[in-house]
């Protein structure tokens, strides 16, 4: 899967299509390659580097942040000065840094989902995937925690909020009655990453878990932002 530079965050759109033309051109010889064909400055590439986006022509994050600072020269007196210290060879992130690195570059990450690499922290507290809770018989207590995608309030829904929760085996909705919305506000509409300890309810293919109490687990995500889309 390849995804376009317009989801990057701090991509400017000028400098997207430079990139594009002079890779269409021909191959990119390294960074300072692409920075010179496509007129890209220093604040371009350290967007594409933290993206991941020069692991071809730099290697890992480490390294592409490295060879992006180095790759544009200043523009004062020590501009035509040359530098002979080699590039430092410098260990990879871990996954668990890159997929943070995902997702605050992008919104999203083509490896392990983030709940994939929480799982065991989650099971020791009895925080079900979204695949276990859909084997659930109707009326079963249940727990689940997934990363908050959407929050939404119909106006015809009499003041319920529905929420969807994500982890790596897919989406959990979940109904908020307003009487716990009101005692719980605060985890109901801040957290990023929320359990939830409630009642599995299934008719058909109709499921959803019925909230009973919102935990905030935002904590466990570290650096990572996680956007949720709101209709409140």
């Amino acid at each position: 899967m390849r995804l376009g530079l317009s989801l990057l965050k701090g991509m400017r759109e000028g400098a997207a299509e430079r990139i594009e033309t002079a890779i269409a051109v021909k191959p990119l010889a390294g960074v300072s390659d692409l920075a010179r064909r496509a007129q890209l400055d220093r604040r371009d590439l350290q967007v594409l580097a933290a993206a991941n986006v020069l692991q071809s022509p730099a290697g890992n994050r480490r390294e592409a942040r490295w060879q992006s600072a180095a790759a544009v020269p200043d523009h004062d007196t020590l501009a035509d000065t040359r530098v002979d210290d080699e590039t430092p060879t410098l260990g990879a992130p871990s996954e668990a840094q890159d997929v943070v690195s995902d997702y605050n570059s992008a919104g999203l990450t083509l490896g392990r989902h983030p709940l994939s690499l929480l799982r065991p922290v989650l099971l020791e507290q009895r925080l079900v995937s979204a695949s276990t809770l859909r084997t659930y018989r109707n009326g079963r207590l249940a727990r689940g925690c997934g990363l908050v995608t959407v929050r939404q309030r119909h106006g015809t829904a009499k003041g319920v909020m529905f929420v969807t929760l994500e982890d790596e085996t897919g989406n959990v909705n979940v109904i908020v009655w307003p009487s716990l919305l009101e005692r719980q506000r605060r985890e109901a509409l801040g957290a990023s990453l929320l359990a939830v300890n409630g009642t599995w309810q299934c008719e058909g293919e109709v499921r959803h878990l019925v909230a009973q109490r919102l935990v905030d687990m935002s904590h466990l995500l570290g650096g990572l932002t996680a956007v949720s889309k709101n209709f409140c």
